[in-house]
């Protein structure tokens, strides 16, 4: 997995590419609580992941309650297989997905 981040202002952009899964969560995890001070808006890019796991979605989960309380979270460009996977779990119930 590789993780890019873009700030602008109180708006942050990470890209994600690779899987993520349960060998992967936990620097994603890391990665977003490192970055998030001060922003208002997280955009979660998934135009690179091929996989997400349940261990990415609890990621995923936690960063959106974050966000709740400060501003919000859309998560931009995921593939068939990750879209697919959000609504039989019922997440695109709950995140913004573009």
């Amino acid at each position: 997995m590789t993780l890019q981040k873009i700030a602008n202002g109180s708006q942050l952009t990470v890209e994600i590419e690779g899987r993520l899964d349960t060998s992967t969560a936990p620097e994603f995890e890391s990665f977003i609580n490192d970055n998030i001070a001060g922003v208002a808006e997280l955009i979660i890019d998934m135009k690179n992941l091929d996989y997400i796991s349940s261990a990415g979605l609890r990621v995923l989960l936690s960063a959106q309650k974050k966000m709740n309380a400060v501003g919000k979270m859309i998560v931009k460009n995921a593939n068939e297989t990750v879209k697919e996977i959000f609504e039989v779990t019922g997440f695109s119930d709950i995140l913004t997905i573009e």
